[in-house]
């Protein structure tokens, strides 16, 4: 061992950016875990990197002292300068917070300093330690390519990148910021920085302060003497910006005076142990590592540690760090034992393997309930697993068994893992769980869902519901839940099934979430979709939880007298419809309608007659909506008809069988996987369809309601869509008429038409608005002449004079059938990528339906992101400000929300701020987002 003495001008410094390296590590390879679960991806690519670094010091100057500095936490003195700093940042991913301390553990085991302090970050101490050896003349090499660091270039200070192994010194420093180290602090000052949320000064990048500094010397030169730059709006900034400058400075500005609780001479470099560091690394099961470890020392050596055969591995994709041989559990599990799946009816057993849970730090998590309904149907039993091809099931409820462990026993035990931030909860559709846990104040953090996995990877290319998932990722068909509580008359609650049934089936659930995760969450990494998934879906399940849980306050008697209303006005269109027909019969029948409209009436669409596949007479909604086009008026009274009863048995009726006992709300369950594109869908009852525009619609709307002393607040979107085709497709008029806030319909209709805007008629508008809307959708120009009753001949100039006014959006149109035609998929402005399987498929029908997909999925699915930001958004706002407020659905581009009286005005004007400005935070747009909102009692006064 080397002795410690003082620093002298003959040594070398050599300080790592530890906390960067595990973000790398963590972030270049796929995950990986050991055969207990705990998570060691970043851990291996860490200690792959020392690795080589003590090789690489075996050659060339040897440093003399070495040290690892490390970031001590998330809060540092600069959030008491400015409490926004890095306030944006997202947490640390769940399955990478538990491998920061064994990445330390790893430093120590090479037998290198370990270093980090509390208050600070790791650029302070490196820059500590810098000017410490400085003074002693000694060398400095700082191992980072942060460009926070390249301040402290310069007078025996350099800078290795080790990702490119490239030196960067005073000249490499230039190259970046324009200026020379001693400047560096200077311009970051005016630049900013997004990343740590630093402001700067609001128009100037790192370009324009180099130009700056190189004129002006200094910032507080530049800024006494700001009035003198000529460009007005630099001008403007730079005065009335200059305090944020200042501030900015003193974020910026690395501390090189901390008070250091480990001495610079305690860093001296020592030969490694190598049996240390063998054992770390057969601890953490990183076999590949190890044995190179084996191969520097003999072959005579057996770890401590390894005390169980290594299980099958596959082959790693990544080369970082040169670890092209790194092992990757497989997602299978190696040996299936004759029973891996057990019941847990003892708490002693159950806080045991509690105890392993927090050990390994995430765990696969299930539900079994009485039914689906999360306010009324109570909790059978736990699912749990925490190793792949394992399972336990905690019975509560169960009525055929007297061993099972109380419930409240169980849930004081589970209740702090399951809240635990250190402990990552896996579920498949989860937000159905943490629903049931929220009726008992439990509330599940944070969380990964197997069904949000797969949707944002594979979003219309298949379902994503466990069983086929399972089938077309694991080769595996679970036990289905049929099998287990029957079917039809025979079928019974999950509380009724025996315990050895529910235990298999249950536990396996949980096995194969666990699978499924292990082997998505790798494919959402290779595919660059974690980014996308961390934020939007991953936030979704329990804002949406807490939706549907608040549910929303139903009129019961307005929809009794709904359903009369639309009974007799039903009956009324009954006598005008057999009239027409010179006859009475059953107008729900297809069978008989198409003998009276075709057989008995003769009606016919172009001398033709249209029938199904079984033979009858075709009278679906499309032949219908044609034959009212050509006037037959029975077509367009029995389309009224059946609309009424649609709205009588979908929402009047249905409505109030849904207003639960215990609440006397509706809590409809929004499907998170709805559509591709990324809307929601709703079941039970389905809120998502109630019409918008008609007399009818706005009735129902009339019956959802504000409870005493509340009013309902509606935040709508205002033609986001346009808004969104006007940006990707870059289309000038579009973009153009957004921004100077004019009626986008008739400006549309004004240059189509060729009509000056004075003369628009609401006719005309209304045109040219079907016009806009159904180019999103890919409209026909018999799909346009039969929603505006013209000819189809009259309906293409109207689209071809459409493309030939606005080209960009023809061209976009081509550009993304083409894209969609080579790849498959579409994204959206967000990265949303939307499957479209038949975009090349041979059948022309199919084909077309594809083309249509594709074009709209990029604009809709946009919509979708940013209705699901905006929720990300207020969700914390409301939490921050207006606990009272409870945000209760999400229709379309559309938020409502139930606030106190004494809030409503002030709410609504903050949400529409939050709302315009949620997307803006992670996109450009061209085109600002606006939302307008309303006030009233219930829905429709609101909207």
């Amino acid at each position: 061992m080397n002795i410690i003495r003082p620093i002298n001008e003959n040594d070398r410094i050599f300080l790592i950016d530890g906390s960067a390296f595990i973000f790398r590590a963590y972030h270049g390879l796929p995950p990986l875990s050991r055969r207990d679960g705990l998570p060691v991806g970043a851990v291996s690519g860490f200690c792959n990197m020392l690795f080589k670094l003590t090789e690489e010091l075996k050659s060339g100057e040897r440093p003399t002292h070495i040290a690892v500095i490390f970031d001590a936490g998330s809060k540092t003195f600069r959030n008491d300068i400015y409490t926004e700093y890095k306030s944006h940042r997202p947490p640390a991913p769940d399955d990478l917070v538990p491998q920061f301390a064994l990445c330390r553990d790893a430093v120590r085991a090479f037998g290198i300093a370990s270093i980090e302090m509390d208050g600070f970050e790791a650029d302070d101490l490196i820059a500590t330690y810098a000017e410490i050896a400085k003074k002693s003349g000694a060398k400095v090499e700082i191992y980072s390519s942060d460009k926070d660091l390249m301040q402290l270039v310069g007078g025996g200070v350099t800078m290795i990148d080790p990702m490119k192994n490239k030196r960067i010194d005073r000249e490499q420093v230039f190259e970046k910021f324009g200026v020379y180290p001693e400047s560096v602090i200077d311009v970051q000052s005016l630049a900013g920085d997004s990343s740590d949320n630093i402001p700067g000064i609001p128009g100037i990048g790192i370009k324009t302060a180099a130009e700056l500094i190189q004129t002006f010397h200094t910032l507080d030169n530049l800024l006494e003497n700001a009035h003198t730059i000529k460009q007005n709006k630099r001008r403007e900034n730079l005065m009335n910006f200059a305090d944020m400058a200042r501030l900015s400075r003193q974020l910026v500005t690395l501390k090189t005076d901390i008070d250091v609780e480990t001495p610079l001479e305690n860093f001296i470099l020592n030969e490694p142990d190598i049996k240390n560091i063998a054992d770390f690394l057969h601890k953490m099961e990183l076999n590949q590592l190890a044995k190179r470890i084996h191969a520097r020392m003999g072959h005579d050596y057996i770890p401590e540690s390894l005390n169980m055969p290594v299980p099958p591995v596959q082959p790693a994709q990544s080369d970082l760090f040169g670890m092209a041989d790194l092992p990757v559990i497989s997602v299978l599990p190696s040996v299936v034992t004759e029973n891996p799946y057990r019941a847990i009816t003892d708490i002693n057993d159950f806080k045991n393997y509690i105890t392993e849970i927090e050990k390994i730090g995430y765990i696969a998590f299930d539900t079994e309930t009485t039914g689906l309904d999360i306010i009324s149907d109570s909790l059978v039993g736990i699912c749990l697993s925490h190793t792949a091809g394992t399972g336990i099931y905690i019975p509560l409820s169960h009525k055929n068994t007297e061993f099972q462990i109380p419930i409240n026993d169980v849930l004081s035990v589970l209740k702090p893992v399951l809240e635990s931030k250190s402990v990552l909860k896996i579920g498949h559709n989860i937000k159905f769980d943490m629903s049931f846990m929220k009726q008992h104040d439990i509330h599940i953090t944070p969380i990964d869902d197997t069904m949000l996995l797969s949707f944002c990877l594979y979003g219309g290319k298949h379902r994503h519901n466990m069983n086929d998932l399972s089938a077309l990722y694991l080769n595996h068909t679970p036990i289905s839940f049929e099998s287990v509580v029957g079917t039809g008359k025979n079928k019974i609650t999950f509380d009724q099934v025996p315990l050895d049934k529910a235990t298999d089936y249950a536990a396996e659930d949980a096995d194969i979430t666990l699978r499924l995760w292990l082997y998505l969450k790798n494919e959402l990494i290779h595919q660059k979709k974690l980014g996308f998934y961390e934020m939007i879906e991953r936030k979704m399940p329990d804002i949406v939880s807490d939706m549907e849980m608040s549910g929303i306050l139903v009129d019961k008697q307005a929809l009794t007298a709904l359903s009369e209303k639309f009974l007799q006005e039903s009956a009324l269109l009954e006598q005008k419809i057999y009239t027409l027909a010179g006859t009475e019969f059953n107008i729900a029948s297809p069978k008989q309608m198409g003998e009276i409209l075709f057989d008995k009436m003769g009606l016919t669409l172009n001398g033709k007659q249209k029938k199904t596949s079984s033979g009858q007479m075709a009278t679906g909604v499309d032949i219908l909506e044609e034959l009212a086009t050509n006037g037959y008026e029975i077509a367009e009274l029995i389309l009224n008809w059946r609309g009424l009863q649609k709205l009588k048995s979908t929402y009047s009726d249905a409505l109030r069988e849904h207003i639960n006992p215990k609440t006397q709300r509706v809590h409809t369950s929004f499907q998170l996987t709805g559509a591709a594109t990324g809307r929601f869908s709703s079941t039970n009852p389905n809120v998502q369809n109630i019409p918008i525009r008609t007399a009818e619609g706005r009735l129902i709307r009339q019956a959802f309601i504000a409870k005493p002393h509340h009013k309902i607040i509606c935040a709508d979107y205002s033609q986001i869509e346009l808004r969104i085709l006007a940006h990707i497709a870059d289309v000038t008029m579009l973009k153009q008429a957004f921004i100077n806030g004019e009626d986008i319909h008739a400006r549309t209709a004004s240059e189509i038409f060729n009509i000056p805007l004075n003369d628009i008629t609401p006719d005309i508008r209304r045109n040219a608005k079907a016009v806009n809307f159904g180019i999103i959708y890919g409209i026909s120009a018999f799909g346009l002449a039969r929603q505006l009753k013209i000819p189809q001949s009259e309906a293409k100039i109207y689209i071809d004079a459409y493309f030939a006014h606005l080209p960009q959006i023809k061209d976009y149109m081509e550009h993304t059938k083409q894209y969609a035609a080579d790849h498959g998929y579409v994204e959206t402005i967000f990265k949303r990528r939307v499957h479209i399987p038949d975009i090349n498929a041979r059948n022309f029908m199919q084909r077309s339906f594809a083309v249509r997909a594709a074009i709209n999925a990029p604009i809709q699915g946009a919509a979708a992101d940013i209705i699901k930001l905006a929720m990300i958004d207020c969700d914390a706002f409301i939490k921050q400000k207006y606990p009272a407020v409870k945000m209760l659905l999400q229709i379309h581009d559309e938020l409502l929300f139930e606030v106190p009286d004494s809030q409503a005005e002030s709410f609504a004007g903050d949400i529409k701020k939050i709302m315009e400005n949620a997307p803006l935070k992670h996109q450009n747009l061209s085109v600002r987002p606006i939302v307008e909102t309303g006030i009233g009692t219930n829905w429709n006064d609101a909207h």
